[in-house]
């Protein structure tokens, strides 16, 4: 049994709330509500190009990082960017602002259908009873993701809460880890990261020499080929006490 550690890293999206994952789902959805709109395009293959666009728009590092602060703006981008390649097949698409507001349906219902996962708080209280240093950190919008802290009651529930958007940087950038572990005082050897990126919260971290936990929450496991080695590997946040 692994002793509890003075310090945990946690992530939000996907970690501590459900988030992002299974985005196909969630664009099948949305596409579902625009089939009038879409006219004679198949659903099926309108989720698949953008699926495929936001692939391609997420896999640049730079791009990432300045264009998950304008989420929305994103997704309206990588929404016209897969009706483009369609478009280039020589299918006929609707106009820009219905593309728009699709995007933009996209992230009203991700948004609605955000949930903290069952045994999340269960878990950073009892954590918190037990001694344990606790650190929010999270990329995106200060607003947006301040506002998810807010709304799932998390405020009170950390010693610190570190917002890329409030803080002018995020991971993985060593100074994000570097800077939650100051605010709580203590040093990588005696601190645990948890989180569902495999950049992000494994690999990054793991330079710094952080005991790295992965949140893999739907048990899909490592993808073949990653380069990414978790120190350990969780369905549920609760696994944390066992």
């Amino acid at each position: 049994m692994l002793k509890l550690p003075a310090a945990i890293l946690f992530d939000l999206d996907d970690t501590i709330i459900a988030a992002y994952g299974r985005p196909g789902l969630a664009w099948k959805a949305v596409v579902g509500e625009f089939t009038q709109a879409l006219g004679a395009l198949d659903p099926d293959r309108v989720v698949a190009a953008i699926q495929a666009a936001a692939l391609e728009f997420w896999a640049d590092a730079e791009r990432h990082r300045l264009w998950r602060q304008k989420i929305r703006a994103a997704r309206r981008e990588i929404v016209a960017a897969g009706f483009a390649s369609l478009a280039e097949a020589g299918a006929g698409v609707p106009p820009r602002d219905v593309q728009d507001r699709l995007a933009d349906r996209f992230s009203d219902y991700r948004n609605e259908n955000l949930a903290l996962f069952p045994d999340a708080h269960a878990t950073i209280d009892a954590l918190k009873a037990r001694g344990v240093k606790l650190a929010l950190i999270t990329n995106g919008a200060a607003e947006h993701q301040r506002e998810k802290v807010i709304r799932f009651a998390l405020t009170e529930r950390f010693d610190h809460i570190q917002i890329e958007g409030e803080h002018g940087f995020g991971k993985p950038e060593p100074r994000a880890y570097l800077h939650a572990m100051a605010a709580l005082g203590v040093e990588a050897a005696d601190t645990w990261i948890v989180g569902d990126n495999l950049e992000w919260e494994v690999i990054a971290p793991q330079k710094l020499g952080i005991f790295a936990i992965w949140h893999d929450p739907h048990g899909d496991g490592l993808p073949a080929g990653h380069d990414a080695r978790p120190d350990r590997i969780i369905r549920s946040l609760k696994e944390l006490l066992e």
